[in-house]
Protein backbone atom coordinates (compact mmCIF):
# COMPACT_ATOMS: atom_id res chain seq x y z
CA UNK A 1 0.00 0.00 0.00
CA UNK A 2 2.60 2.37 0.67
CA UNK A 3 5.79 0.92 -0.70
CA UNK A 4 5.81 3.97 -4.01
CA UNK A 5 5.64 7.57 -3.01
CA UNK A 6 2.64 8.71 -3.73
CA UNK A 7 1.71 12.74 -3.65
CA UNK A 8 -0.84 13.62 -1.12
CA UNK A 9 -3.81 15.55 -3.18
CA UNK A 10 -5.19 17.50 -0.32
CA UNK A 11 -4.67 18.11 3.11
CA UNK A 12 -7.29 19.55 5.38
CA UNK A 13 -8.90 19.64 8.85
CA UNK A 14 -12.01 17.78 10.16
CA UNK A 15 -14.59 19.61 11.15
CA UNK A 16 -16.31 18.79 14.55
CA UNK A 17 -19.01 16.84 13.01
CA UNK A 18 -16.77 14.85 10.73
CA UNK A 19 -14.79 14.26 13.80
CA UNK A 20 -17.97 13.18 15.67
CA UNK A 21 -18.30 10.55 13.17
CA UNK A 22 -15.07 9.43 12.27
CA UNK A 23 -14.75 8.33 16.12
CA UNK A 24 -18.05 6.42 15.55
CA UNK A 25 -16.60 4.79 12.32
CA UNK A 26 -13.81 3.86 14.45
CA UNK A 27 -15.63 2.50 17.27
CA UNK A 28 -17.72 0.27 15.18
CA UNK A 29 -13.77 -1.07 12.93
CA UNK A 30 -12.60 -1.78 16.04
CA UNK A 31 -14.56 -2.95 19.15
CA UNK A 32 -11.75 -4.03 20.79
CA UNK A 33 -10.79 -0.56 22.03
CA UNK A 34 -11.99 1.53 24.55
CA UNK A 35 -12.97 5.10 24.62
CA UNK A 36 -10.05 6.22 26.51
CA UNK A 37 -7.66 4.09 23.62
CA UNK A 38 -9.51 6.80 21.31
CA UNK A 39 -9.04 9.70 23.59
CA UNK A 40 -4.91 8.92 23.02
CA UNK A 41 -4.97 8.28 19.64
CA UNK A 42 -7.34 11.06 18.67
CA UNK A 43 -7.43 13.28 21.54
CA UNK A 44 -11.03 15.32 21.61
CA UNK A 45 -9.65 18.74 21.61
CA UNK A 46 -6.94 18.03 18.85
CA UNK A 47 -7.48 19.11 15.58
CA UNK A 48 -7.65 15.86 13.62
CA UNK A 49 -5.99 16.19 9.33
CA UNK A 50 -7.34 14.27 6.92
CA UNK A 51 -4.69 13.60 4.02
CA UNK A 52 -6.49 12.66 0.58
CA UNK A 53 -3.81 10.77 -1.57
CA UNK A 54 -4.36 10.14 -5.32
CA UNK A 55 -4.77 6.64 -5.14
CA UNK A 56 -7.96 7.23 -2.98
CA UNK A 57 -6.10 6.58 0.42
CA UNK A 58 -7.22 8.56 3.42
CA UNK A 59 -4.94 9.06 6.14
CA UNK A 60 -5.95 10.60 9.50
CA UNK A 61 -4.04 11.65 12.08
CA UNK A 62 -3.57 14.65 14.17
CA UNK A 63 -2.54 18.39 13.17
CA UNK A 64 1.55 18.16 13.81
CA UNK A 65 1.65 14.75 14.98
CA UNK A 66 1.51 11.31 13.82
CA UNK A 67 -0.99 9.21 11.33
CA UNK A 68 -3.29 7.11 13.26
CA UNK A 69 -5.52 5.45 10.80
CA UNK A 70 -5.79 4.99 7.00
CA UNK A 71 -8.85 4.43 4.65
CA UNK A 72 -7.77 2.36 1.75
CA UNK A 73 -10.85 2.60 -0.25
CA UNK A 74 -12.01 6.21 1.28
CA UNK A 75 -15.42 4.79 1.95
CA UNK A 76 -14.88 4.11 5.90
CA UNK A 77 -15.25 0.30 5.45
CA UNK A 78 -11.87 -0.34 5.26
CA UNK A 79 -9.89 1.23 8.13
CA UNK A 80 -6.51 0.20 9.36
CA UNK A 81 -4.50 1.75 11.96
CA UNK A 82 -0.87 2.53 11.50
CA UNK A 83 2.21 1.27 13.36
CA UNK A 84 2.31 4.91 15.56
CA UNK A 85 -1.36 3.96 16.47
CA UNK A 86 -0.67 0.33 17.52
CA UNK A 87 2.43 1.50 19.34
CA UNK A 88 0.15 3.77 21.64
CA UNK A 89 -2.38 1.17 22.44
CA UNK A 90 -0.67 -2.52 20.94
CA UNK A 91 -3.85 -4.27 21.73
CA UNK A 92 -5.67 -2.54 19.19
CA UNK A 93 -6.13 -5.40 17.10
CA UNK A 94 -5.39 -9.36 17.07
CA UNK A 95 -2.08 -10.00 16.30
CA UNK A 96 -0.19 -12.89 14.74
CA UNK A 97 3.24 -13.31 16.14
CA UNK A 98 6.25 -14.63 13.77
CA UNK A 99 8.36 -18.08 14.69
CA UNK A 100 11.33 -15.53 15.47
CA UNK A 101 12.71 -12.02 14.93
CA UNK A 102 14.75 -12.78 11.90
CA UNK A 103 11.36 -13.76 9.80
CA UNK A 104 10.47 -9.78 10.03
CA UNK A 105 13.24 -9.03 7.75
CA UNK A 106 10.77 -10.11 5.20
CA UNK A 107 8.02 -8.37 6.17
CA UNK A 108 9.16 -5.28 6.80
CA UNK A 109 10.65 -5.67 3.45
CA UNK A 110 7.60 -5.67 1.81
CA UNK A 111 6.24 -9.09 1.69
CA UNK A 112 2.80 -10.28 2.90
CA UNK A 113 2.54 -12.45 6.18
CA UNK A 114 2.53 -16.98 5.42
CA UNK A 115 1.06 -19.13 7.59
CA UNK A 116 4.71 -21.02 7.62
CA UNK A 117 5.85 -17.88 9.46
CA UNK A 118 3.22 -17.70 12.27
CA UNK A 119 3.63 -19.04 15.96
CA UNK A 120 0.76 -20.96 16.52
CA UNK A 121 -0.12 -21.17 20.08
CA UNK A 122 -0.69 -24.75 21.97
CA UNK A 123 -4.28 -23.61 22.21
CA UNK A 124 -3.89 -23.95 18.50
CA UNK A 125 -5.16 -21.27 15.91
CA UNK A 126 -7.02 -18.45 17.09
CA UNK A 127 -10.29 -18.11 15.05
CA UNK A 128 -10.79 -15.24 12.34
CA UNK A 129 -12.77 -14.20 9.33
CA UNK A 130 -11.59 -13.63 5.92
CA UNK A 131 -10.76 -9.61 5.29
CA UNK A 132 -10.02 -9.14 9.31
CA UNK A 133 -7.79 -6.45 10.03
CA UNK A 134 -4.94 -7.99 11.95
CA UNK A 135 -1.60 -6.83 13.68
CA UNK A 136 2.30 -8.98 13.43
CA UNK A 137 4.32 -8.85 16.54
CA UNK A 138 7.46 -10.34 17.15
CA UNK A 139 8.37 -12.87 19.72
CA UNK A 140 9.31 -10.68 23.27
CA UNK A 141 8.02 -7.63 21.36
CA UNK A 142 5.10 -5.72 22.73
CA UNK A 143 5.02 -3.58 19.56
CA UNK A 144 3.17 -4.33 16.51
CA UNK A 145 5.45 -4.50 13.39
CA UNK A 146 2.84 -4.79 10.27
CA UNK A 147 -0.73 -4.31 9.82
CA UNK A 148 -2.97 -6.45 6.79
CA UNK A 149 -5.86 -8.17 5.98
CA UNK A 150 -6.45 -12.01 6.35
CA UNK A 151 -6.34 -13.38 3.15
CA UNK A 152 -8.61 -16.83 4.55
CA UNK A 153 -10.89 -17.66 7.41
CA UNK A 154 -9.17 -19.65 10.05
CA UNK A 155 -11.38 -22.72 9.06
CA UNK A 156 -9.94 -22.76 5.51
CA UNK A 157 -6.20 -21.64 6.84
CA UNK A 158 -6.50 -25.22 9.04
CA UNK A 159 -7.88 -27.30 5.53
CA UNK A 160 -5.01 -25.95 3.99
CA UNK A 161 -2.74 -27.26 5.83
CA UNK A 162 -1.68 -23.92 7.41
CA UNK A 163 0.21 -22.90 4.19
CA UNK A 164 -0.01 -19.99 1.42
CA UNK A 165 -0.81 -16.37 2.30
CA UNK A 166 -2.07 -15.99 5.58
CA UNK A 167 -2.15 -11.70 5.64
CA UNK A 168 -1.58 -9.21 2.98
CA UNK A 169 0.24 -6.44 4.43
CA UNK A 170 -0.90 -3.02 4.18
CA UNK A 171 1.33 -1.12 5.95
CA UNK A 172 4.67 -1.81 7.79
CA UNK A 173 7.48 -0.58 9.91
CA UNK A 174 9.92 1.58 7.49
CA UNK A 175 7.37 1.97 4.64
CA UNK A 176 6.72 5.17 3.25
CA UNK A 177 3.68 5.79 5.45
CA UNK A 178 6.48 5.77 8.30
CA UNK A 179 9.18 7.60 6.42
CA UNK A 180 6.92 10.74 5.72
CA UNK A 181 6.37 11.66 9.00
CA UNK A 182 8.57 14.31 10.70
CA UNK A 183 10.20 13.36 13.86
CA UNK A 184 9.23 9.38 13.25
CA UNK A 185 10.44 7.02 16.06
CA UNK A 186 10.46 3.41 17.24
CA UNK A 187 8.78 2.08 20.03
CA UNK A 188 11.75 0.37 21.48
CA UNK A 189 15.48 -1.27 21.11
CA UNK A 190 14.30 -4.04 19.71
CA UNK A 191 13.31 -1.94 16.26
CA UNK A 192 16.61 -2.28 14.21
CA UNK A 193 17.16 -0.92 10.66
CA UNK A 194 16.49 -4.27 8.79
CA UNK A 195 15.21 -6.15 11.41
CA UNK A 196 13.26 -6.40 14.65
CA UNK A 197 14.14 -8.26 17.74
CA UNK A 198 12.83 -8.69 20.94
CA UNK A 199 12.34 -5.53 23.20
CA UNK A 200 15.49 -5.60 25.59
CA UNK A 201 13.95 -4.15 28.29
CA UNK A 202 11.12 -6.70 28.48
CA UNK A 203 12.82 -9.79 28.17
CA UNK A 204 12.33 -11.94 31.34
CA UNK A 205 13.52 -15.94 32.49
CA UNK A 206 10.11 -16.59 31.70
CA UNK A 207 10.18 -14.98 28.12
CA UNK A 208 13.31 -17.07 27.88
CA UNK A 209 11.22 -20.24 28.71
CA UNK A 210 8.34 -19.52 26.23
CA UNK A 211 11.23 -18.74 24.02
CA UNK A 212 12.43 -22.19 24.57
CA UNK A 213 8.55 -24.22 24.48
CA UNK A 214 8.09 -22.67 21.10
CA UNK A 215 11.22 -23.55 19.76
CA UNK A 216 10.73 -27.09 20.33
CA UNK A 217 6.98 -26.75 19.32
CA UNK A 218 8.75 -25.60 16.07
CA UNK A 219 10.61 -29.16 15.98
CA UNK A 220 8.16 -31.27 16.92
CA UNK A 221 5.68 -29.57 14.24
CA UNK A 222 8.64 -30.30 11.13
CA UNK A 223 8.93 -26.73 10.53
CA UNK A 224 12.23 -25.27 10.48
CA UNK A 225 13.80 -21.98 9.47
CA UNK A 226 14.26 -22.59 5.73
CA UNK A 227 10.70 -23.65 5.21
CA UNK A 228 9.69 -20.32 7.02
CA UNK A 229 11.59 -18.15 5.02
CA UNK A 230 11.34 -19.57 1.99
CA UNK A 231 7.30 -19.64 2.36
CA UNK A 232 7.90 -15.33 3.25
CA UNK A 233 10.45 -14.81 -0.01
CA UNK A 234 8.52 -16.95 -2.28
CA UNK A 235 11.18 -19.30 -3.95
CA UNK A 236 14.23 -21.73 -3.02
CA UNK A 237 17.54 -20.52 -0.58
CA UNK A 238 20.61 -21.73 -2.01
CA UNK A 239 22.42 -21.52 1.73
CA UNK A 240 23.79 -23.80 4.67
CA UNK A 241 20.43 -23.39 6.54
CA UNK A 242 21.43 -25.46 9.46
CA UNK A 243 24.85 -23.08 10.22
CA UNK A 244 22.66 -20.28 9.78
CA UNK A 245 19.66 -21.50 11.99
CA UNK A 246 22.38 -22.55 14.39
CA UNK A 247 24.14 -18.92 14.68
CA UNK A 248 20.82 -17.73 15.19
CA UNK A 249 19.47 -19.74 17.95
CA UNK A 250 23.40 -19.23 19.67
CA UNK A 251 22.73 -15.61 19.11
CA UNK A 252 19.32 -15.34 20.52
CA UNK A 253 20.42 -17.69 23.41
CA UNK A 254 23.51 -15.34 24.11
CA UNK A 255 21.31 -12.51 24.32
CA UNK A 256 19.08 -13.81 26.47
CA UNK A 257 21.56 -15.24 28.56
CA UNK A 258 23.52 -11.91 29.19
CA UNK A 259 20.15 -10.07 29.93
CA UNK A 260 19.14 -12.43 32.46
CA UNK A 261 22.50 -11.62 34.03
CA UNK A 262 21.62 -8.02 34.38
CA UNK A 263 17.64 -8.30 34.96
CA UNK A 264 17.52 -10.91 37.42
CA UNK A 265 20.44 -9.72 40.01
CA UNK A 266 18.94 -10.04 42.87
CA UNK A 267 18.94 -8.30 46.48
CA UNK A 268 20.68 -12.19 47.39
CA UNK A 269 23.58 -11.44 45.50
CA UNK A 270 26.31 -9.71 47.84
CA UNK A 271 27.26 -7.36 44.40
CA UNK A 272 23.72 -6.68 43.33
CA UNK A 273 23.45 -3.25 43.96
CA UNK A 274 26.75 -2.35 43.25
CA UNK A 275 26.54 -4.12 39.92
CA UNK A 276 23.45 -2.25 39.18
CA UNK A 277 25.09 1.20 40.61
CA UNK A 278 27.74 0.71 38.39
CA UNK A 279 25.75 -0.41 35.20
CA UNK A 280 23.26 2.69 35.50
CA UNK A 281 26.62 4.92 36.04
CA UNK A 282 27.76 3.31 32.81
CA UNK A 283 25.00 4.04 31.03
CA UNK A 284 24.60 7.93 31.92
CA UNK A 285 28.07 8.21 31.04
CA UNK A 286 27.37 6.77 27.41
CA UNK A 287 24.58 9.15 27.22
CA UNK A 288 26.28 11.98 27.58
CA UNK A 289 28.70 10.88 25.51
CA UNK A 290 26.15 10.38 22.54
CA UNK A 291 24.63 13.44 23.12
CA UNK A 292 27.22 15.70 22.43
CA UNK A 293 28.26 13.93 19.93
CA UNK A 294 25.20 14.47 17.89
CA UNK A 295 25.17 18.28 19.14
CA UNK A 296 28.49 18.60 17.49
CA UNK A 297 28.01 16.77 14.51
CA UNK A 298 23.65 16.81 13.20
CA UNK A 299 22.06 18.81 15.15
CA UNK A 300 21.97 22.04 13.44
CA UNK A 301 20.41 25.59 15.13
CA UNK A 302 18.18 25.74 12.06
CA UNK A 303 16.86 22.24 13.06
CA UNK A 304 15.80 23.81 16.06
CA UNK A 305 13.20 23.42 18.40
CA UNK A 306 13.20 19.78 18.10
CA UNK A 307 11.27 16.88 19.41
CA UNK A 308 12.59 14.48 22.63
CA UNK A 309 11.66 11.83 20.43
CA UNK A 310 13.15 13.40 16.99
CA UNK A 311 16.55 13.93 19.38
CA UNK A 312 16.36 10.65 20.77
CA UNK A 313 16.09 8.34 17.62
CA UNK A 314 17.86 10.34 14.77
CA UNK A 315 20.65 11.73 16.57
CA UNK A 316 21.72 10.45 19.62
CA UNK A 317 20.88 6.67 18.74
CA UNK A 318 23.21 6.97 15.35
CA UNK A 319 26.02 8.39 17.38
CA UNK A 320 25.94 4.82 19.74
CA UNK A 321 29.19 2.68 19.40
CA UNK A 322 28.83 -0.27 17.21
CA UNK A 323 27.54 -3.02 18.46
CA UNK A 324 25.99 -1.25 21.63
CA UNK A 325 22.18 -1.01 22.65
CA UNK A 326 21.32 2.45 24.03
CA UNK A 327 18.70 2.01 26.44
CA UNK A 328 17.26 5.09 28.59
CA UNK A 329 15.92 2.56 30.82
CA UNK A 330 18.79 1.23 31.60
CA UNK A 331 19.82 4.61 32.84
CA UNK A 332 19.36 6.22 36.05
CA UNK A 333 17.00 8.36 34.76
CA UNK A 334 14.71 5.72 33.15
CA UNK A 335 12.78 8.12 31.21
CA UNK A 336 13.70 10.62 27.95
CA UNK A 337 11.79 13.52 29.55
CA UNK A 338 14.00 13.52 32.93
CA UNK A 339 17.25 13.06 31.34
CA UNK A 340 16.87 15.80 28.72
CA UNK A 341 15.57 18.01 31.87
CA UNK A 342 18.42 17.08 33.39
CA UNK A 343 20.52 18.35 30.69
CA UNK A 344 18.64 21.79 30.75
CA UNK A 345 19.15 21.97 34.21
CA UNK A 346 22.74 22.00 33.81
CA UNK A 347 22.77 24.81 31.35
CA UNK A 348 23.66 22.68 28.42
CA UNK A 349 20.76 22.97 26.20
CA UNK A 350 17.34 24.51 26.61
CA UNK A 351 14.13 22.12 26.49
CA UNK A 352 10.12 23.19 27.17
CA UNK A 353 7.36 20.45 27.91
CA UNK A 354 5.02 20.29 25.20
CA UNK A 355 1.62 19.99 27.29
CA UNK A 356 -0.61 19.35 23.88
CA UNK A 357 1.90 16.30 22.42
CA UNK A 358 3.11 15.52 26.49
CA UNK A 359 6.82 15.83 24.69
CA UNK A 360 9.93 17.26 25.78
CA UNK A 361 10.96 20.31 23.06
CA UNK A 362 14.70 21.17 22.49
CA UNK A 363 14.45 24.49 21.87
CA UNK A 364 18.51 25.71 22.16
CA UNK A 365 21.89 23.99 22.19
CA UNK A 366 24.53 25.99 24.28
CA UNK A 367 27.59 25.47 22.50
CA UNK A 368 29.43 27.90 24.56
CA UNK A 369 28.54 25.07 27.62
CA UNK A 370 32.02 24.12 29.27
CA UNK A 371 30.69 20.26 28.30
CA UNK A 372 29.87 21.32 24.97
CA UNK A 373 33.24 23.07 24.59
CA UNK A 374 35.57 20.27 26.12
CA UNK A 375 34.06 17.56 24.35
CA UNK A 376 35.94 16.34 21.17
CA UNK A 377 33.45 14.75 18.71
CA UNK A 378 34.82 10.91 17.28
CA UNK A 379 35.19 11.28 13.63
CA UNK A 380 33.85 7.57 12.53
CA UNK A 381 32.40 8.44 8.81
CA UNK A 382 35.93 7.48 7.48
CA UNK A 383 34.34 4.21 6.41
CA UNK A 384 31.15 5.38 5.04
CA UNK A 385 33.26 8.19 3.34
CA UNK A 386 35.89 4.92 1.48
CA UNK A 387 32.09 3.42 0.67
CA UNK A 388 30.81 6.60 -0.89
CA UNK A 389 33.59 7.50 -2.33
CA UNK A 390 34.49 3.77 -4.09
CA UNK A 391 30.39 3.95 -5.15
CA UNK A 392 30.61 7.51 -6.78
CA UNK A 393 33.86 6.06 -8.61
CA UNK A 394 31.16 3.54 -10.28
CA UNK A 395 28.83 6.11 -10.70
CA UNK A 396 31.07 8.22 -12.46
CA UNK A 397 32.85 5.10 -14.90
CA UNK A 398 29.06 3.94 -15.53
CA UNK A 399 26.55 6.86 -17.85
CA UNK A 400 24.05 7.99 -15.74
CA UNK A 401 20.44 7.03 -17.57
CA UNK A 402 18.54 10.02 -16.34
CA UNK A 403 18.19 12.50 -13.92
CA UNK A 404 15.90 15.09 -13.09
CA UNK A 405 15.61 18.35 -10.99
CA UNK A 406 13.86 20.85 -9.69
CA UNK A 407 15.84 24.15 -9.47
CA UNK A 408 14.97 27.49 -8.91
CA UNK A 409 16.39 31.26 -9.94
CA UNK A 410 16.13 34.37 -7.56
CA UNK A 411 13.53 36.36 -8.67
CA UNK A 412 13.43 40.39 -8.27
CA UNK A 413 11.16 39.75 -5.34
CA UNK A 414 13.99 37.37 -2.81
CA UNK A 415 17.13 38.93 -5.22
CA UNK A 416 18.36 41.41 -2.22
CA UNK A 417 18.29 38.55 -0.16
CA UNK A 418 20.85 36.54 -2.00
CA UNK A 419 22.54 40.04 -2.18
CA UNK A 420 22.65 40.28 1.55
CA UNK A 421 24.61 37.17 2.24
CA UNK A 422 27.09 37.46 -0.64
CA UNK A 423 25.36 34.81 -2.90
CA UNK A 424 24.53 34.94 -6.49
CA UNK A 425 21.63 36.66 -7.58
CA UNK A 426 21.66 35.16 -11.58
CA UNK A 427 22.49 31.50 -10.34
CA UNK A 428 20.65 28.20 -10.31
CA UNK A 429 19.59 26.78 -6.59
CA UNK A 430 18.30 23.37 -5.08
CA UNK A 431 15.02 23.81 -2.69
CA UNK A 432 17.67 22.98 0.13
CA UNK A 433 20.17 25.47 -0.73
CA UNK A 434 17.59 28.05 -1.27
CA UNK A 435 16.37 27.43 2.24
CA UNK A 436 19.40 27.37 3.55
CA UNK A 437 20.22 30.99 2.25
CA UNK A 438 17.40 32.53 3.69
CA UNK A 439 18.40 31.22 7.03
CA UNK A 440 21.76 32.54 6.72
CA UNK A 441 20.21 36.26 6.23
CA UNK A 442 17.79 35.43 9.51
CA UNK A 443 21.15 34.34 11.22
CA UNK A 444 23.10 37.31 9.96
CA UNK A 445 20.11 39.71 11.07
CA UNK A 446 19.35 37.52 14.31
CA UNK A 447 15.91 37.55 13.59
CA UNK A 448 14.72 34.55 15.65
CA UNK A 449 12.31 35.27 18.41
CA UNK A 450 13.72 35.41 21.65
CA UNK A 451 10.99 33.92 23.64
CA UNK A 452 9.85 31.62 20.93
CA UNK A 453 12.97 29.89 19.23
CA UNK A 454 10.49 28.61 16.72
CA UNK A 455 9.40 31.97 15.36
CA UNK A 456 11.33 34.25 13.02
CA UNK A 457 10.45 37.82 13.16
CA UNK A 458 9.92 39.93 9.37
CA UNK A 459 12.24 42.77 8.80
CA UNK A 460 10.67 45.12 5.51
CA UNK A 461 13.88 43.38 3.30
CA UNK A 462 12.23 39.67 4.26
CA UNK A 463 8.81 40.69 4.34
CA UNK A 464 8.51 42.31 1.36
CA UNK A 465 10.74 39.13 -0.05
CA UNK A 466 8.07 36.93 1.05
CA UNK A 467 4.70 38.62 0.72
CA UNK A 468 5.03 41.55 -1.69
CA UNK A 469 2.41 41.25 -4.12
CA UNK A 470 0.74 37.98 -2.75
CA UNK A 471 -1.26 40.46 0.08
CA UNK A 472 -4.76 41.55 -0.85
CA UNK A 473 -4.90 45.18 -0.42
CA UNK A 474 -6.04 46.15 2.70
CA UNK A 475 -4.62 43.05 4.12
CA UNK A 476 -2.27 43.48 7.01
CA UNK A 477 1.20 42.23 6.48
CA UNK A 478 2.47 39.65 9.12
CA UNK A 479 4.83 40.46 11.38
CA UNK A 480 6.41 37.21 11.87
CA UNK A 481 7.00 33.37 10.65
CA UNK A 482 7.12 29.93 11.65
CA UNK A 483 10.58 28.42 10.76
CA UNK A 484 9.19 25.51 9.12
CA UNK A 485 7.08 27.47 6.97
CA UNK A 486 9.74 29.95 5.87
CA UNK A 487 11.66 27.98 3.57
CA UNK A 488 8.69 26.95 1.18
CA UNK A 489 7.49 29.95 1.10
CA UNK A 490 10.99 31.29 0.22
CA UNK A 491 11.25 29.45 -2.47
CA UNK A 492 7.73 29.56 -3.48
CA UNK A 493 8.87 33.36 -4.92
CA UNK A 494 11.47 32.08 -6.94
CA UNK A 495 11.24 31.41 -10.82
CA UNK A 496 10.84 27.49 -11.14
CA UNK A 497 13.22 26.00 -13.12
CA UNK A 498 14.49 22.07 -14.05
CA UNK A 499 17.47 20.48 -15.84
CA UNK A 500 17.37 17.34 -17.18
CA UNK A 501 20.79 15.01 -17.39
CA UNK A 502 20.93 12.03 -20.06
CA UNK A 503 24.28 10.54 -20.22
CA UNK A 504 26.58 13.90 -20.95
CA UNK A 505 23.42 15.85 -22.37
CA UNK A 506 22.04 18.70 -19.54
CA UNK A 507 19.30 20.54 -20.57
CA UNK A 508 18.36 23.75 -18.64
CA UNK A 509 14.49 24.94 -18.80
CA UNK A 510 12.26 27.23 -17.27
CA UNK A 511 9.22 26.42 -15.58
CA UNK A 512 8.45 22.82 -13.96
CA UNK A 513 8.90 19.81 -16.18
CA UNK A 514 6.07 18.28 -18.56
CA UNK A 515 4.91 15.02 -17.88
CA UNK A 516 5.08 12.81 -20.83
CA UNK A 517 1.40 11.92 -21.90
CA UNK A 518 0.04 8.96 -23.07
CA UNK A 519 -3.21 8.10 -24.37
CA UNK A 520 -4.89 5.34 -25.51
CA UNK A 521 -7.77 5.57 -28.15
CA UNK A 522 -9.90 2.93 -30.16
CA UNK A 523 -10.11 3.11 -33.93
CA UNK A 524 -12.21 0.95 -36.42
CA UNK A 525 -13.96 -1.70 -34.65
CA UNK A 526 -11.75 -3.36 -31.57
CA UNK A 527 -8.16 -1.36 -32.88
CA UNK A 528 -6.92 0.25 -30.25
CA UNK A 529 -3.85 2.84 -31.15
CA UNK A 530 -1.56 4.58 -27.57
CA UNK A 531 -0.47 8.00 -28.42
CA UNK A 532 2.78 9.12 -26.68
CA UNK A 533 4.14 12.57 -26.96
CA UNK A 534 5.89 14.70 -24.08
CA UNK A 535 8.87 12.50 -24.31
CA UNK A 536 11.42 14.77 -25.75
CA UNK A 537 11.55 16.96 -22.26
CA UNK A 538 13.59 13.80 -20.65
CA UNK A 539 16.04 14.28 -24.20
CA UNK A 540 14.48 11.02 -25.63
CA UNK A 541 14.75 10.66 -29.23
CA UNK A 542 11.36 10.00 -30.98
CA UNK A 543 12.41 7.81 -34.18
CA UNK A 544 15.16 5.70 -31.70
CA UNK A 545 12.25 5.69 -28.78
CA UNK A 546 10.05 4.40 -31.66
CA UNK A 547 12.06 1.73 -32.89
CA UNK A 548 12.98 0.26 -29.83
CA UNK A 549 9.10 -0.34 -28.69
CA UNK A 550 8.31 -1.67 -31.95
CA UNK A 551 10.89 -4.54 -30.90
CA UNK A 552 10.08 -4.88 -27.58
CA UNK A 553 6.23 -5.10 -28.30
CA UNK A 554 6.09 -6.49 -31.80
CA UNK A 555 3.87 -3.47 -32.54
CA UNK A 556 3.90 -1.16 -35.47
CA UNK A 557 4.78 2.68 -34.59
CA UNK A 558 4.21 5.98 -36.50
CA UNK A 559 6.05 8.84 -35.72
CA UNK A 560 4.41 12.25 -36.65
CA UNK A 561 4.84 15.84 -35.84
CA UNK A 562 2.22 17.82 -33.41
CA UNK A 563 0.28 20.02 -35.24
CA UNK A 564 0.89 23.62 -33.96
CA UNK A 565 3.02 22.68 -31.62
CA UNK A 566 7.05 21.89 -30.90
CA UNK A 567 7.60 18.03 -30.85
CA UNK A 568 6.68 14.99 -32.28
CA UNK A 569 4.41 12.01 -31.13
CA UNK A 570 4.58 8.49 -32.36
CA UNK A 571 1.20 5.97 -32.22
CA UNK A 572 1.73 2.36 -31.37
CA UNK A 573 -0.46 -0.36 -33.11
CA UNK A 574 -1.13 -3.62 -30.83
CA UNK A 575 -2.84 -6.59 -30.27
CA UNK A 576 -5.16 -6.52 -27.27
CA UNK A 577 -3.11 -9.01 -25.44
CA UNK A 578 -0.32 -6.78 -26.07
CA UNK A 579 -1.72 -3.67 -24.81
CA UNK A 580 -2.67 -5.16 -21.36
CA UNK A 581 1.55 -6.24 -21.31
CA UNK A 582 2.20 -2.38 -22.19
CA UNK A 583 0.21 -1.05 -19.59
CA UNK A 584 1.50 -3.25 -16.91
Amino acid sequence: MFKKAVEAKSLQRLSGADKKKLRRTLKDNFPRASDANFDALLPIKAEITVAKFQNRVLVYGVEDGFPMFFDIDGRGSDLYPTVYALWKVPDLLPSFTLRGGEVSRFIIGGADLMFPGISVPPEGLPSFAAGEPWAVKVPGNPAPIAVGATTMSSTEALKAGLRGKALRITHYYHDLLWESVEGRFVPNAGFLEDVVLADPSSLTSVASDSYEGDASNDQNSGIDIKEVVEANVGYNVHLDFEDDQNNIVEHVTTKMDDLKVIDNVSGDHPNAKDQHSILAEDVDVLLNKCLLQALHMTVNDTDLPMPGSTLWANHVLPCRPSGVTLDIKKSSFKKLTKWLQSKASSGLISVKEDKYKKEVVLLAVNRKHLDYTSFKPEKRQSEKNDQTSDQADAESQSPRLLEVEEIYKPSIHVSRIFASVGADTAGLFSASEATEIVFRYIEKEKMVKPTDKSLVILDAVLCDALYKGAIKKGSFYPTEIHKKDLGPTFVNRMQAHHRVTRGSDTVVRKGAINMIQIMTERRQGNKKVTRVSGFETFLMDAESLASELQKMFACSTTVAELPGKKGHEFMIKLRNENLRLYRL
